[in-house]
């Protein structure tokens, strides 16, 4: 029987998508200021599924991590674009590899965030109201994405599915929060 101590150290995933939820959620202004936290989560399924391996999804995020913190910076950075452009270049990028395996996965993962980034691209441009919602219905959406995939194993790591399943929806409870009482 496992000890309570290696019960919790095996729930680091869900530890950590606390802490990066509560310090992205003490950041906003507004909700829409989250709409990076919508196409980020897309992007990293996407370069899993294009790069063909569940472990680039953690240096995926890593990437998304930063450019979203620049977002969240007082220095007038959109990464939402360049996100949204980096997810092209991968399903290029994994569109050109013969042999993908298993050949649902770009496309389904490719349609994914196609969706995540129109929704991130909408709640940019939106007035701060809407926006928080289109990102708050987004990550709940996506939690689930990412509980399917942990209960799966497939595409990404199980504890990136398990770490951003947690970041998604206190973000997303976070972001309601913030739109709807300020």
């Amino acid at each position: 029987m496992a000890r309570p101590s290696e019960k919790l150290l095996r729930r680091w995933p869900a530890a950590l998508g606390v802490l990066v939820a509560v310090g992205t959620v003490l950041r906003l202004d507004h909700g829409g200021q989250a709409a990076s936290v919508v196409a980020a989560s897309g992007f990293v399924y996407l370069a899993a599924a294009a790069i063909g391996r569940p472990g680039a999804s953690w240096p995926a995020f890593g990437v998304t991590f930063v450019l979203v913190g620049l977002g969240l910076a007082p220095i007038g950075f959109d990464p939402v674009p360049w996100i949204c452009l980096g997810a092209l270049s991968l399903v290029v990028f994994g569109s050109a590899r013969t042999g993908l395996r298993p050949a649902w996965s770009l496309p389904l993962q490719s349609a994914a965030m196609l969706a995540l980034g129109a929704a991130a691209l909408l709640a940019v441009r939106a007035d701060h109201v809407a926006g928080g919602i289109v990102v708050g219905v987004a990550l709940f959406g996506h939690a689930a994405w990412d509980w399917w995939h942990h209960r799966t194993g497939r595409v990404v790591e199980q504890s990136l599915a398990e770490f951003c399943g947690v970041l998604d929806v206190l973000v997303g409870a976070g972001v309601l929060v913030v739109t709807l009482t300020a």
